[in-house]
């Protein structure tokens, strides 16, 4: 008879030691940086900055074990100023300083990680912030140059064979059977490197032959029956997994298309699945330059106001203008031509490599640069009638190799036509 088991398998098998601990070998393994500060109880604040479910929340646990401070947990999503003042008020009353590991510390608002920087400057916590995001961009400056980033990478095959193995064992003590692993390459894909996927996924797997023949002796899983049960279990949109990237893609190509209709529509998907309103904002500001470009310079305007916007006042608010700025630009004239112009450039730097700037293009701060030729020869455009003469800006070996081709739209049609103007028949407009 199966042993009813209300608690996660995740959760039941999360490491208590840094010995139990799986993955992240250059961060804890053997005379690692961050083992040895660990083991010496010299820690200090950090972020840890990775992928879901490769064990961000269960090493800041375990770091408290280990130096044996109080932890504290708040979860970005549900805790705002308040809680973490509340925390900062018993941590004046704790011996010594405790540590405060904020989950998702990338959906505070600048606000709330601004009141966190005056509690870490002045040791009242040690702090450590969980992120999925590059807090580079997601983390204020003053707080992220007091906090150590450790990158953890997604769990490697061996890591995911380990914790298919201990699920087994303690698996086969729940329901009283033997369970043969006999195809693993489906809970593999489906996990993506993050532990939790995986643990849920053989927990539900597992069950799922257990009721379908409870009288079994060996429970044995393959890849068909992997791919069956979860496929009929978990139909629906997970911001962490493979249709999230499905739905974001569908996103983006409706608005490339230019059809708002289906915008919003995996907008709302989107939302509803509880995205983070951040990641679809950053997304859309990239298509505005990427998609649109001087098509509508207007678009990487409103689409850099959205992105703020959507920062500053938070969901659901934030849903609207998301609407509108998706509505804009799927209506919005379509150019790549800025894209490709990078894109060429960039490989033609890659096979040329480092070509001379021309001499008279070239800074001249001192004397001896003036004495050699530098700046020599450079005519300053503004002295010029329409601010505008002919000179070579190129290196000579790639002189009037055009990169930006206008597209045929009315606002880039406008910059082809000054430019054959001005160029004559040097970049072909």
């Amino acid at each position: 008879m199966m042993k009813y088991q209300s608690i996660p398998l995740a959760e039941r098998l999360r490491p208590t030691s840094l010995d139990q601990y799986i993955g992240q070998e250059h961060l804890v393994g053997e005379n690692a940086v961050l083992r040895r500060a660990i083991e010496s109880g010299r820690i200090h604040s950090m972020i840890f900055w990775g992928p879901p479910g490769v064990g961000k929340t269960t090493l800041a646990s375990i770091i408290s074990k280990q130096v044996k401070r109080q932890f504290y947990v708040l979860s970005a999503v549900s805790s705002g100023v308040k809680e973490v003042r509340e925390v900062f008020d018993r941590a004046r009353m704790a011996p010594d300083t405790p540590i405060l590991f904020i989950d998702e510390i990338h959906r505070f608002s600048k606000s709330q990680q601004d009141s966190l920087l005056n509690a870490v400057e002045k040791g009242l916590v040690i702090l450590i912030g969980a992120t999925t995001e590059n807090p580079s961009f997601e983390v204020i400056s003053p707080l992220l140059s007091r906090c150590q980033v450790y990158v953890l990478k997604s769990l490697e095959k061996n890591d995911l064979d380990k914790l298919l193995n201990n699920a087994v064992s303690v698996l086969e003590k729940d329901y009283g059977k033997k369970i043969e692993l006999q195809e693993k390459e489906a809970l593999m894909h489906i996990s993506g490197g993050d532990a939790r996927k995986l643990l849920n996924a053989i927990d539900l797997v597992v069950g799922m032959i257990y009721e379908a023949n409870p009288e079994a002796e060996v429970l044995t899983i393959t890849n068909d029956v992997t791919t069956q049960y979860i496929q009929s279990n978990l139909l629906k949109y997970d911001r962490l997994g493979e249709m999230h990237y499905d739905i974001i893609s569908a996103f983006i190509k409706s608005m490339r298309g230019s059809d708002p209709n289906a915008a919003v529509y995996y907008l709302a998907r989107m939302l509803e699945a509880g995205e983070d309103p951040l990641f679809i904002a950053r997304r859309m500001l990239i298509l505005a330059s990427e998609d649109i470009g001087n098509a509508n310079p207007n678009a990487l305007l409103l689409a850099n106001t959205c992105f703020d916007a959507v920062n500053k006042i938070g969901y659901p608010e934030s849903r609207i203008i998301l609407s509108q700025t998706a509505i804009y630009l799927a209506s919005s004239p379509k150019s790549n031509a800025s894209y490709m112009a990078i894109n060429t450039a960039q490989e033609v730097v890659r096979k040329t490599g480092n070509l001379s700037v021309p001499m008279h293009l070239r800074n001249a701060p001192t004397k001896l640069m003036k004495d050699i030729g530098y700046s020599d020869g450079y005519k300053y455009a503004h002295d010029y009638q329409g601010n505008f003469v002919e000179q070579e800006f190129l290196p000579q070996e790639i002189s009037g190799t055009r990169f930006y081709s206008p597209q045929n739209n009315p606002r880039e049609n406008e910059m082809r036509n000054s430019l054959r103007n001005k160029w004559k028949e040097k970049y072909g407009y």
